[in-house]
């Protein structure tokens, strides 16, 4: 098989802004990769087109396992797409390598979504740390904004910190849950409900609408007494279907009023000057640690250092301090 062409940055430049899928598809290829020759001509890639970025409409989407995150995507993307939209779905997953990742599962089931010309929907790169994950599906939101796509959906796939590393990158933060027998609010941690900006119950069709009206009441109660994740907005709870659409122009009504009511006080603004700032620091936090982590001295010293403190000998405080100036004294050197 003929290896395929090298492109220079012009060339991902141009098939980005002609939305060619192929190119685009490359481009987050390249944005992945983690050889230093791919990340500098990522980052060239990047800054060109970063005039382009910034039109789409952010929205993360979690849940408990088993809430129809998948199903939901598909039918609130076939409906956006069907009013002239162009949808982008990403995930973020640094489990996948473990556990197989549910993404590649759910581009499958996601099938008639997956062939529309107007979506494009993009695993998440398979293992590493959700710092890393995290970075490379905010870079690749980038591109999908540039190449026209007015609709970012990230999913959260895995659990732990990925709702954060969410909220952190979108507008607009869903939380998708179900019913469960009376027991709704022990299947959520209540940092993820202080964090979302509307609450769906999913799969309220059938003999499971009343139980999940009864689930909404509840959500409803919970979130009176917490702090709204954004200035100006207070958290909708509402029912949905995703198998049969039932409340799915609703949800997507919720994000518009949400984008309209949070603009006009510019608290969208505001926070995506703040996710942009505080994504700056912790990439600074993440090259720092690799500088200090490579230090030959701090390499030649770090072993002891962790063995005496996993023995009980020396406070981890100490330790750390110990290998700090280690570092610091390096540089001094330079």
């Amino acid at each position: 098989m003929s290896k395929r062409k090298k492109l220079h940055s012009k060339d991902y430049v141009k098939g980005i802004q002609e939305g060619d899928r192929t190119i685009l598809g490359r481009a987050i290829t390249l944005i992945e990769s983690n050889a230093p020759e791919h990340q500098q001509q990522a980052q060239e890639v990047l800054t060109t087109i970063m005039p382009l970025t910034g039109n789409a409409i952010r929205v993360g989407i979690t849940g408990v396992p088993g809430a129809g995150k998948s199903t939901l995507i598909e039918t609130l993307g076939l409906y956006l797409v069907d009013k002239d939209h162009k949808v982008a779905v990403l995930a973020v997953d640094p489990t996948s390598s473990i556990t197989g990742g549910s993404i590649l599962g759910d581009k499958t089931r996601m099938e008639n979504l997956s062939r529309h010309p107007d979506c494009f929907i993009r695993p998440s790169p398979s293992g590493g740390a959700l710092g890393g994950v995290a970075r490379k599906t905010r870079e690749s939101m980038l591109v999908c904004e540039a190449a026209g796509y007015d609709v970012i959906l990230v999913e959260t796939v895995g659990v732990g910190q990925n709702e954060i590393a969410v909220r952190a990158m979108v507008d607009f933060f869903l939380l998708l849950q179900i019913t469960g027998g009376g027991d709704e609010l022990q299947g959520i941690k209540k940092g993820v409900i202080e964090i979302a900006d509307a609450i769906f119950i999913n799969k309220a069709d059938g003999d499971n609408k009343e139980k999940a009206e009864v689930a909404r009441r509840e959500f409803m109660r919970a979130i009176h007494y917490l702090t709204p994740a954004t200035r100006g907005w207070q958290p909708i709870v509402a029912t949905c279907s995703a198998l049969t659409g039932e409340g799915i122009k609703e949800l997507w009504q919720t994000v518009l009023d949400f984008r309209e009511t949070v603009g006009k006080i510019g608290a969208l603004t505001d926070r995506r000057s703040q996710q942009a700032r505080e994504w700056m620091h912790a990439l600074l936090d993440e090259h720092l640690r690799r500088l200090f982590l490579k230090n030959p001295k701090v390499q030649h010293h770090l072993q002891e250092y962790e063995s005496s403190v996993m023995k009980g000998d020396i406070p981890a405080t100490s330790a750390a301090q110990k290998l700090f100036a280690l570092f610091e004294k390096s540089l001094e050197r330079l």
